[in-house]
């Protein structure tokens, strides 16, 4: 009973990520397949982890079940740190064209990932969330053309973020060899 409670406790806040926004707008449709691979984290409104992150790069990979396995990589604080990850899984909700996911670090909660533009191209996109604290600007390159990245600030703004915590997110390639 007392570990039931304190999960409950745990879960409270991250539960109420969702609860109390304004929906954010997924894009209309995400062809799942083409999405999969590689994206470099060209700048972010980043989550705990991720705050002084290097060489980030988030990986999709759909496995058998229709379950998005993810690998988070990154070097914390520099270059030459050594690299860390993290394996969340992504579920893709129902009934939205595959553009809105529950990202799972922790069972059994799952966060909303909302994929808000993608190129037709499948080169760049920006994801977020409806209660707007965080977002990831991420391409199949490590670096964008600065139109490119200013019409993304845009596009966040008008969904509705500040842009007060944005962090580009340094990247350098190729990687010297791990520590």
């Amino acid at each position: 009973m007392l570990l039931k409670r304190l999960s409950l406790l745990l879960a409270l806040p991250l539960l109420s990520c969702v609860g109390n926004a304004r929906p954010i707008a997924p894009v209309a449709q995400v062809d799942l397949p083409r999405f999969m691979g590689d994206w470099y984290v060209i700048a972010h409104i980043p989550s705990r982890p991720e705050r002084e992150a290097f060489n980030a790069i988030e990986s999709y990979k759909l496995d058998e079940r229709g379950r998005i396995r993810t690998t988070f990589r990154y070097r914390k604080g520099g270059f030459d740190e050594p690299v860390k990850t993290m394996h969340p899984v992504g579920y893709v909700r129902p009934d939205t064209h595959n553009a809105i996911w529950g990202m799972q670090f922790v069972w059994p909660i799952k966060a909303e990932y909302v994929i808000v533009h993608v190129d037709p191209a499948y080169q760049q996109t920006i994801v977020g969330r409806s209660k707007r604290d965080y977002a990831w600007i991420m391409a199949r390159t490590p670096s964008i053309p600065q139109a490119d990245y200013d019409t993304h600030l845009e596009r966040l703004r008008e969904l509705g973020y500040s842009l007060e915590g944005l962090r580009k997110v340094p990247q350098q390639w190729p990687e010297k060899a791990s520590p």
